[in-house]
C-alpha cells in the first residue's frame, strides 16, 4: 500500500476573470521509504504540488490518500491535525522562532501533540544529537550557522515521528559545502528509512533521491529513477 496515492488531481485558481490551471490531472504514488525529488521551473505546478502533498492546501479534483486516509476533502483544522501527525517540514528559510533555543525550537510540535514537558524535553535533546547538534541545545537561532539552523529545522521535522519528511528548497539559503552536508544528513534518514519528498530546482540537489518526478506546466512530463538506485 502506497504512503501517498494522488489519483487525476487539478488545483484551480481564480484571478479575477483569469483561470490558472496549476495541476491538471495528476497521478503519482509514492511507496513508504522512498526518497524522491519533485523539479520543474517557476510556475510548473510543483509548488501547489507541495502543498496538496503537505495538507497545506486541497485540490479542486482528484483524489489523495495519504497513509491510508482520504484527505482530499477535510476542514483545515482536519488538515492541520494530519500535518502535525503525519508530516515532517523543512523549509529553505528554516522558519524558527528567532527567541527560543534549538532544544524549544524542537519541542514545538511536540506541545501541540499534548507531550509533556520532561517526555518533550527527552524526545528533543535525541533529535538534536541525532542531527550532530548535541552541544548546541541552548543556542538560539543567531547564534547557529546557516546549516546549523537548516539541522535544527530537520529535528524539529522529525520530533512527531512523522510518516513523510517533506523538504521545500531545504538548501536555497545555503552556500553549496553546507547543502552538500545537508544532503548528506537526507541521505542518512532515507537509510535509516524514513520517506523523503524533497522540492528542489537544483539538478544535483534533486540528485540525491532515488526517483525524480519532472513538472511542467502542471503536469507530469517525466518520472525516472537515479543512477542512485
Amino acid at each position: 500500500m502506497p504512503i501517498i496515492d494522488i489519483s487525476n488531481i487539478s488545483r484551480i485558481y481564480q484571478m479575477g476573470s483569469e483561470t490558472i490551471h496549476a495541476l491538471r490531472s495528476i497521478s503519482i504514488k509514492i511507496e513508504r521509504g522512498e526518497y524522491v525529488a519533485f523539479m520543474g521551473p517557476s510556475g510548473s505546478g510543483k509548488s501547489t504540488l507541495m502543498n496538496i502533498l503537505g495538507c497545506l492546501d486541497s485540490p479542486s479534483s482528484g483524489k489523495y490518500i495519504l497513509n491510508n486516509k482520504d484527505v482530499s476533502n477535510l476542514s483545515d483544522n482536519e488538515l492541520a491535525e494530519i500535518r502535525n501527525k503525519e508530516i515532517g517540514f523543512v523549509f529553505q528559510t528554516f522558519n524558527l522562532l528567532p527567541r527560543a533555543s534549538a532544544l524549544e525550537n524542537v519541542m514545538l510540535p511536540l506541545v501541540y501533540a499534548g507531550f509533556k514537558r520532561t517526555v518533550r524535553h527527552e524526545i528533543a535533546q535525541k533529535k538534536l544529537a541525532d542531527v550532530g547538534l548535541a552541544d548546541r541545545v541552548t543556542h538560539k537561532p543567531n547564534e547557529l550557522s546557516g546549516g546549523q539552523r537548516q539541522r535544527v529545522a530537520i529535528a524539529r521535522a522529525l520530533v512527531n515521528k512523522p510518516s513523510i519528511l517533506l523538504a521545500d528548497e531545504p538548501t536555497g539559503n545555503l552556500d553549496s559545502k553546507t547543502s552538500q552536508e545537508i544532503m548528506s544528513l537526507f541521505d542518512e534518514l532515507y537509510k535509516k528509512g524514513h520517506t523523503i519528498i524533497l522540492v528542489t530546482h537544483e539538478e544535483d540537489i534533486a540528485r540525491h533521491a532515488r526517483r525524480v518526478v519532472r513538472l511542467l506546466d502542471g503536469l507530469i512530463e517525466r518520472d525516472e529513477m537515479t543512477n542512485k538506485n
